[in-house]
């Protein structure tokens, strides 16, 4: 059994350290990417306020597929391009988004979502998928947030994609 929990969730860095901490303990030795990407949903769910969606679509074939998540039912294929998840996966940029409604071709999955971080997930040079935060605040994500997630995910990359080499960042 996992007991994780954030120590102090008025001090961002605290709170985004604590966040890997958990996500490096919980994927330590799991080869399986699936499972890995589910209990690291859940964390980022439980970790960070104010969230509507928080998950993950993979790379399969030349689209996004959905992956593990918490929140709403969601779309379950994004064309690479399209949307906020898809221009993070064809530029391999995090695409920070302040308020949806102003994005051009911004793909709706629940109507509540009012802003998006989108961090692109590479292993080894290759794009394997994204992570996906929606709120229902206008400007919940700042720089901060984007750094750290950025972060986080280049140190779980290979725990996404079935291997185990996680890197301790």
């Amino acid at each position: 059994m996992y007991d994780f929990a954030p120590t102090d969730t008025a001090d961002k860095t605290a709170l985004h350290a604590d966040l890997r901490a958990a996500a490096l303990a919980i994927v330590a030795d799991e080869p399986d990417a699936i499972a890995n990407m589910a209990n690291v949903a859940a964390l980022i769910w439980q970790f960070l306020p104010d969230l509507n969606w928080a998950g993950f679509y993979r790379l399969v074939g030349d689209e996004l597929v959905l992956g593990p998540f918490q929140g709403k039912a969601a779309c379950i294929r994004i064309p690479i391009g399209k949307g906020v998840c898809g221009r993070a996966a064809a530029t391999r940029e995090t695409q920070l988004v302040e308020d949806v409604h102003a994005f051009p071709g911004h793909i709706a999955c629940d109507a509540a979502s009012a802003s998006e971080l989108v961090v692109p997930i590479l292993h080894e040079g290759r794009l394997v998928g994204v992570l996906d935060l929606d709120s229902p605040r206008v400007a919940r994500f700042d720089s901060e947030d984007s750094v750290a997630l950025e972060t986080l995910c280049i140190a779980l990359a290979p725990a996404l994609t079935g291997g185990n080499d996680v890197l301790h960042l």
